[in-house]
């Protein structure tokens, strides 16, 4: 375990603790957050020290996420858009892959990346697009349109990607980062949702957007077949500090739960609420499920961690471990709002915000249907690419 209190200390997790609620109510984003945590050096953890970074590895990461969305779940999940990348590029580096070391450079710098993968009628963010790349002199051109555009009012760089099927017998996806002083490009102002609303996501709309060789990551083959190293370790440190995201949150409501029934009671018992055999029933299943949550993300972290290589069964695993703690921290919230008596119905409950964001984690990739898909079809030894969806 990483010491971390010289950077992610009690007093700056308080404050965003603080500012949690506020960000919510007015639909506004992190940037006090942001602003102390990129001072901190928060932003840096995944770069290596050599290159002005902590050099931490994809299990640090994942627990201190999980402390940071503990305090302030939006801005834990937002900010993880950026780290994410500079742990695939650090990913690589490891690997004797330099071809990103621009981007630790960059984020080094100061440059803060996003994620622009989301679209429209597509469920397989990262492995198909509904965008057009098309290659010109110098670089390539994109259009189309990504939703959940993480982190919008702060981002310097987005990561997108789009089809090129210039070759309609060989399609391929193309990788790339978006810089903010590009032309072709509109951000419009779309957010406004259920839960997770300090991450300020809005949409960007590609019309021809230009990015040059310099800034393209990847070109690889669509579908599965691109399931190289770069795109799995997008899975990797997209999707495992997103299941510690959300375990985080879930930790806090049953903490709050706890706390609250400690002063609970009612007029049909001569004892506190903590004595009623229910309350300690579903205080029991909130904390059980908490106890198979952490082992299965820590687990899977470290191994990523410390392996050597990174086949196609760390798919089952990756997606599984994300999938298991977004299901197990709803059930926790759902729990915690029945014990509340009615009281987390209320606005000024923090645990009505964190029940909305709790949701939220359902609509991240990978989703259940392609979940159990991939876990399926890698387990009966069925090639990926097999079935209705691909012909």
């Amino acid at each position: 375990m990483v010491s971390t209190g010289f950077y992610l200390n009690d007093q700056l997790l308080k404050r965003c603790a603080e500012r949690a609620g506020g960000y919510d109510r007015e639909n506004r984003f992190f940037q006090e957050d942001f602003d102390e945590l990129k001072t901190a050096g928060y932003l840096l953890m995944a770069v290596p020290k050599d290159m002005g970074g902590l050099g931490l590895s994809l299990s640090d990461v994942c627990r201190l996420t999980r402390k940071l969305a503990y305090h302030a779940p939006a801005t834990a999940l937002g900010i993880n858009m950026h780290v994410y990348w500079t742990g695939v590029a650090a990913e690589l580096r490891r690997h004797g892959d330099a071809s990103l070391e621009w981007l630790l450079r960059e984020a080094a710098e100061g440059e803060v990346f996003a994620a622009g993968h989301a679209e429209s009628g597509n469920d397989l963010p990262a492995l198909m697009s509904t965008s057009k790349a098309e290659r010109v002199e110098g670089g390539y051109r994109f259009t189309g349109r990504k939703g959940f555009g993480s982190m919008t009012p702060v981002w310097t760089r987005l990561g997108i990607h789009g089809l090129d099927a210039s070759d309609p017998a060989r399609p391929k996806i193309v990788h790339a980062f978006l810089p903010r002083d590009a032309n072709g490009f509109e951000i419009r102002e779309t957010w406004d949702v259920l839960g997770m609303r300090a991450t300020r996501s809005d949409d960007t709309v590609l019309d021809g957007a230009f990015v040059a060789d310099r800034y393209i990551a990847r070109v690889v083959p669509a579908g599965p077949a691109g399931l190289d190293l770069f795109v799995l370790s997008i899975f990797a440190w997209g999707l495992l500090p997103f299941g510690n995201v959300y375990y985080g949150l879930a930790q806090r409501a049953r903490d709050l739960t706890i706390a609250m029934l400690q002063d609970k009671t009612s007029v049909a018992m001569t004892r506190g609420m903590i004595h009623h055999p229910e309350v300690q029933h579903g205080v029991a299943e909130m904390v059980m499920e908490l106890m198979t949550i952490e082992p299965l993300l820590e687990t899977v972290a470290s191994g990523w961690s410390e392996a050597t290589e990174h086949g196609g069964e760390w798919v089952s695993r990756i997606v599984t471990a994300k999938y298991r703690a977004v299901e197990g921290a709803f059930k926790v919230v759902d729990k915690a709002l029945d014990l509340s008596g009615g009281f987390g119905m209320f606005k000024k409950s923090e645990l009505e915000r964190l029940f909305r964001d709790a949701r939220a984690g359902r609509f991240h990739p990978a989703n259940a249907m392609l979940t159990h898909e991939l876990v399926g079809k890698l387990s009966l030894g069925v090639d990926l690419t097999a079935g209705p969806r691909w012909g």
